[in-house]
């Protein structure tokens, strides 16, 4: 079922039309890549260090930038004609929220915080400031005006004898990948709190996902029941 279409110069009916499950699974593969990098780079330009942002064991994915893609794809599509500011509005509340929500999620589901801002000026219980809002404003501007449109065509040319069996492809090694990676970061929190290992699950995790492992991929991520924003391992 599609929410929308949208005009295109293909004389055939494209694989990934409007905003159907192809397309927004796109998108959100793209995000959660694109985001990564972004991230990575704005941290170098403050601090001059390269520093991990990924979130899943596997690949440089990380799937709250791809939910947030499809997130502002799907509320800022019926503002792609609107002015800018309505748009910066809109992503703004948008960005802060889905922000807000991805932390309340993680720690109470995890027992882990990748991000705090309780010395932040203008913050909501530490989980998003006034600040991200804005920064989410102006990524909502960039991103509907000028990245999805260009994305959505170039998605559109994938051959859907191509786009098809390669989305399905994705989409199963992404369940495992996000799967996975809930698992070891569930795991470590037990280790945590000194659960053992039980089952040839949870020795299978510590074998793959240890400590240390875990530090790499999440070098931000921090225990919720700690007294202060610490990573999860100090040297």
């Amino acid at each position: 079922m599609h929410l929308k279409s949208e005009k295109t110069s293909c004389p055939h009916r494209p694989f990934a039309s409007g905003l159907s499950f192809y397309k927004l699974f796109w998108i959100f593969l793209i995000g959660c890549i694109l985001g990564v990098y972004i991230e990575i780079f704005w941290q170098f330009l403050k601090t001059y260090q390269i520093e991990n942002r990924t979130a899943l064991v596997w690949g440089p994915f990380n799937p709250v930038y791809g939910f947030g893609a499809v997130a502002l794809t799907l509320v800022l599509h019926r503002f792609m004609d609107k002015r800018w500011y309505w748009i910066f509005l809109a992503s703004a509340v948008v960005g802060g929220a889905f922000e807000y929500l991805c932390s309340v999620v993680q720690e109470y589901v995890f027992g882990t915080v990748s991000w705090e801002y309780s010395e932040v000026p203008f913050n909501i219980n530490g989980r998003t400031h006034l600040s991200v809002s804005i920064l989410w404003g102006v990524l909502g501007v960039w991103w509907i005006k000028w990245c999805y449109p260009r994305l959505s065509r170039l998605i559109e040319r994938i051959p859907a004898r191509v786009g098809v069996p390669a989305t399905w492809v994705l989409v199963v090694f992404m369940v495992v990948n996000i799967t996975v990676s809930a698992l070891a970061v569930g795991r470590m929190t037990q280790r945590h709190h000194g659960v053992p290992a039980t089952n040839p699950v949870s020795s299978f995790l510590d074998r793959q996902y240890s400590d240390d492992f875990m530090e790499k991929v999440y070098p931000n991520m921090f225990f919720a029941d700690e007294t202060r924003p610490q990573k999860v391992r100090e040297h």
